[in-house]
């Protein structure tokens, strides 16, 4: 959700050709077709708190840490900070050590570096940007993974996985939560009341819209607040219509945001949000609306919701269980239509970052890479491991299921989210770089020249020319 760059350092672990996004899309939308109707347990709440035959007792070793104190620091919040401190108190349970989960805020490098410049740096920082991995360690804050952590990552994880987590060559972060960040979750109701289905295509999704709107409720709500919602809309546009291959050039700053390939993505996403009364509230409303609301405010007020369809990842169904919409039922989901000629793949994640080279803070990226940690919150919802080792069963419904199957069978073929490649100044930063552009582009959509101009001039600097 929001990048630097296995990329700009060189490392390819983005290797996938459009033939095998076609498969992972092709295997995601029959996936998510197949399960369309299931309701929301799924088999998955089993009433084994442990994971049960689905997560073992036990599969990774970790030393005693009696008396052992360390904090966490994470920009998670609500729902997603309850859930991984469930993953913490199990920690706790088998070393004996005791772990302060430490609020942060973004961007969490101004967050981390205040903290280490008065001297009391957290063990171990959740990063949602291989970007922010990168300067830590270019800053000499994150510390190397040990043997234990880099064994367990080499066990349950795929080489592309691992890769986004070095840097210069060496392991330095271990990526517990991934992203799958090409679904359309739709209000089923608004659907069935317009005659509506699920499109395949960006011109079938426009019709659907139109559809939607004809019915009397606003197509898409858009969490704008939010700046790295409006990138996530802008990557899936860009990689299908653009292709993989300029998708890596433009988020290594080869090309300039100046290319036409942007021009064409811009003009493309003006279709929906340049077109009145798509985007619930307008413009000016979106700009007001933050990531949760936009979700929640997509599943409640009946027949008549603010908006039949709400973009964003997996992670979104975190935000439904705060309404009475069931995941499966009431609230659907399909993939990013193709805009050009392959649906997009586009992932994203967080990653832990050891920052005290102690032997808990060790122990603890050690446990954050086993199948013990990802089942316990892959169990509770809204989560998606990309921990291979972990069985699909625990996840607490179908759609969930399926959804983490198909980021598995897809290996190393992805491309991770384009901003968090960015330098965190250009994409990662509330109110500056593609964050802020991007908002000044919703509430101004004619303005791609403008748009283009500014971002280009922003990625400059932030890339170092």
């Amino acid at each position: 959700m929001r990048t630097s760059s296995t990329i700009r350092t060189g490392r390819t672990v983005k290797r996938t050709t459009r033939a095998a996004a076609t498969l992972a899309v092709a295997a995601l939308a029959l996936s998510l077709t197949a399960c369309g109707g299931d309701d929301d347990n799924g088999g998955g709440d089993n009433g084994d708190k442990g994971g049960g035959t689905n997560a073992p007792a036990s599969s990774v070793t970790l030393p005693k840490l009696d008396g052992e104190s360390l904090e966490v620091a994470a920009v998670w919040t609500g729902t997603e900070q309850k859930n991984f401190k469930q993953v913490l108190t199990e920690f706790e349970k088998r070393t004996g050590a005791k772990v302060t989960f430490v609020p942060a805020q973004d961007p969490i490098i101004n967050f981390l570096g205040s903290k280490i410049a008065g001297g009391a740096p957290p063990d171990v920082a959740m990063l949602p940007q291989p970007g922010a991995i990168k300067q830590a360690v270019d800053k000499g804050w994150a510390k190397p993974l040990g043997a234990e952590a880099t064994k367990e990552l080499g066990e349950n994880y795929s080489q592309g996985w691992q890769d986004i987590g070095k840097v210069g060559g060496k392991q330095y972060g271990v990526y517990y939560k991934a992203a799958n960040k090409s679904l359309i979750w739709y209000n089923a109701q608004v659907f069935e009341n317009a005659g509506a289905a699920e499109p395949k295509t960006w011109d079938e999704l426009l019709d659907t819209a139109q559809m939607v709107y004809d019915s009397g409720v606003a197509p898409f709500s858009v969490g704008g607040a939010d700046g790295w919602t409006l990138t996530d809309w802008f990557e899936n546009v860009y990689l299908s219509q653009a292709g993989p291959e300029k998708y890596d050039q433009l988020a290594k700053h080869e090309i300039k945001w100046t290319d036409p390939s942007v021009k064409e993505a811009l003009t493309t996403l003006a279709e929906i949000w340049g077109k009145k009364d798509f985007v619930a509230g307008g413009a000016s409303g979106a700009l007001q609306t933050e990531f949760p609301a936009s979700v929640t405010q997509t599943f409640t007020g009946g027949d008549q919701p603010k908006a039949g369809m709400v973009y964003e990842g997996d992670f979104v169904q975190v935000n439904i269980g705060e309404t009475k919409a069931k995941v499966g039922t009431d609230a659907k989901v399909f993939p990013f239509p193709a805009v050009g000629d392959t649906a997009p793949v586009v992932s994203g994640g967080d990653a832990a970052v050891v920052f005290k080279d102690s032997k808990a803070a060790q122990a603890l990226a050690t446990w954050l890479a086993s199948p013990d940690a990802a089942a316990i919150q892959a169990k509770l919802g809204g989560f998606l491991s990309p921990n291979k080792s972990v069985d699909a069963s625990v996840y607490p419904n179908e759609v969930q299921k399926k959804i983490a199957d198909a980021l598995i069978a897809a290996g190393d073929d992805f491309r991770f989210d384009m901003s968090d490649q960015a330098p965190q100044a250009f994409g990662g930063t509330p109110g500056k770089g593609e964050w802020k552009t991007l908002q000044d582009f919703l509430k101004n959509p004619k303005d791609v020249a403008g748009a283009q101009a500014k971002l280009e001039a922003d990625a400059a600097a932030a890339y170092g020319g």
